[in-house]
């Protein structure tokens, strides 16, 4: 499985709205609700990142569709914009996107939308996904609770940027607690990506497809200095496995 970590998965809404996002994470398996042996923050990170590099190898391709949705009011007007996109991956770095449908704002599409797929085309090579991962490296880690969820036992951590890199984020991710791997985020990026951003709040959540979690939503809210908001979304959706391969623990991670 990728990570974008994927996470993420991550993501740019650009140009004059000033507003930029990218999440990355991975996701698991569902959880059975039985009583589990105390970990620490750092045996529970160590775990996932374990387990995120075993489900990266094993996913070697998947096609899905996308509908990506940026709506903002404000100054100097307000625009809308809608496109449908299909993608598929293969393994290692290679994702491809073909625009179904669009509609609204052509700027928002040409200037946001176009350059936000580059953008995470770019995002899979070896030496961006480093800098985004989620891991030791990039993040602090504190273990905030346990909560049962509709899949299972899940660890709440609270990660903290070790940098200003605004392609980080800081915030809350639930871990499944059987495999160890991001279902859901609540976060703001580590760094306003424009001075035109004030604030930005980010959620995304993943599901179940076959041996792998991916995304199945992404949520974001920005407020603008001048005194706009954007709300921009990700509908993920028809998810087919294309080809994988057994889970290994070796190999490079890289992302969605």
């Amino acid at each position: 499985m990728k990570i974008n970590s994927q996470i993420a998965l991550a993501l740019h809404v650009l140009m004059m709205l000033g507003v930029q996002l990218r999440v990355v994470a991975q996701t698991s398996s569902a959880a059975a609700m039985e009583p589990r042996p105390a970990l620490t923050a750092d045996q529970i990170v160590q775990k996932m990142v374990q387990k995120n590099l075993e489900r990266a190898r094993a996913l070697e391709g998947y096609s899905g569709t996308r509908v990506y949705r940026l709506e903002y009011r404000g100054f100097p007007s307000s625009r809308i914009a809608e496109i449908t996109v299909d993608v598929r991956y293969r393994s290692p770095a290679t994702k491809e996107f073909s625009i179904r449908s669009e509609s609204g704002s052509h700027f928002l599409v040409e200037k946001v939308f176009q350059r936000m797929l580059q953008s995470e085309k770019e995002a899979l090579l070896d030496d961006n996904q480093s800098r985004v991962a989620l891991n030791n490296d990039n993040y602090r880690f504190i273990l905030a609770g346990q909560e049962n969820s509709p899949t299972g036992l899940t660890y709440i951590l609270l990660v903290e940027p070790r940098t200003n890199n605004k392609l980080l984020y800081r915030g809350r991710i639930w871990l499944d607690a059987e495999d160890f791997a991001v279902v859901r985020i609540e976060a703001a990026p580590a760094k306003n990506p424009s001075f035109w951003t004030k604030e930005t709040k980010i959620e995304q959540a993943y599901a179940k497809v076959g041996n792998f979690w991916l995304p199945v939503s992404n949520r974001s809210t920005s407020t603008i200095r001048l005194g706009g908001h954007a709300y921009f979304t990700i509908d993920y959706r028809d998810y087919k496995i294309t080809s994988e391969a057994p889970l290994s623990t070796s190999g490079k991670v890289r992302g969605y």
